[in-house]
């Protein structure tokens, strides 16, 4: 796989389901206990996200991302794959060296390297230049690149409401940060957050499987819903039918399809 920071790398695009201001023109956003009933999701903010995350944000009345837990390195955060002519492309934000104990929220974007030109240009001219839907969301694009970022965080989340804007999708986004302090560790710590945000049910990633404990959930009066996420496979410009590529940036499937991205995203949810 071509790494458009500079580097190489041999491995395919890998996910799991991991465990705020609100998108313009959406439902608005609360914090309230109040507000019972809800089914929430959190994860952390990641940069041009997959499609299993935009199925989850989808899914869920209000969307919490973990700005607030720890930055993992060669995660997902900084980094997303693309489609490229050939293997897909691994577009890296190059961040500041810091603690292994940095949080998201903290993390820094390194401006000192030309990561935004080489961001745009592989997006423009060497991955979706003859894409159908190019030209619909050139322009929105070539902004994202165009402001200075400064927070990792920031970058990410604005990654992921130019996503949700172009799918149609008006969830709610949650900054775990700016919703209070938080004691708990791990699965508590997941409780807590939902029941801030109003939960009745948590909307997780079957990747949590491994180390979510529902019965803490419980006790917060909160079920868990396992995703159960279903990528679904749909024309991509420069590939024939037999050589689909999954688990891309959600970008993919946005422009190849337009407006018909979250019918299709939707569409595999619903397949038996």
């Amino acid at each position: 796989m071509l790494d458009m920071s500079g580097v190489l790398s041999s491995s395919s695009p890998d996910r799991s389901g991991g465990s705020g201001g609100s998108v313009p023109g959406s439902r608005t956003a609360t914090t309230g206990e109040e507000d019972a009933g809800a089914t929430v999701a959190l994860h952390q903010p990641h940069y041009l996200p997959w499609l299993g995350l935009l199925d989850k944000i989808d899914r869920s009345d209000r969307f919490v991302m973990l700005d607030n837990v720890q930055f993992e390195r060669r995660g997902w955060q900084n980094r997303n794959y693309v489609a490229g002519s050939g293997d897909p492309v691994l577009l890296t934000v190059p961040v500041v060296q810091g603690s292994r104990n940095d949080r998201i929220r903290d993390k820094v974007v390194d401006n000192s390297q030309k990561w935004k030109s080489r961001h745009y240009k592989a997006l423009a001219e060497h991955c979706y230049r003859k894409s159908p839907y190019w030209k619909d969301y050139r322009d929105e694009i070539a902004h994202l690149y165009e402001r200075e970022w400064e927070g990792l965080a920031d970058l990410a989340i604005a990654t992921t409401r130019l996503l949700m804007r172009g799918f149609g999708i008006d969830t709610p986004l949650l900054l775990a940060s700016e919703m209070g302090d938080f004691p708990g560790h791990k699965s508590e710590l997941l409780a807590q957050i939902c029941a801030k945000a109003g939960a009745t049910t948590m909307l997780s990633g079957d990747g949590a499987r491994d180390y979510l404990d529902p019965e803490v959930l419980r006790r917060y009066g909160i079920d868990v819903e396992w995703q159960d996420f279903r990528h679904p496979v749909y024309p991509q410009h420069a590939r024939g039918p037999g050589d689909f590529v999954p688990r891309l940036s959600a970008i993919d499937l946005l422009l190849n399809t337009g407006p018909e991205a979250l019918h299709v995203l939707r569409q595999a949810r619903t397949r038996n």
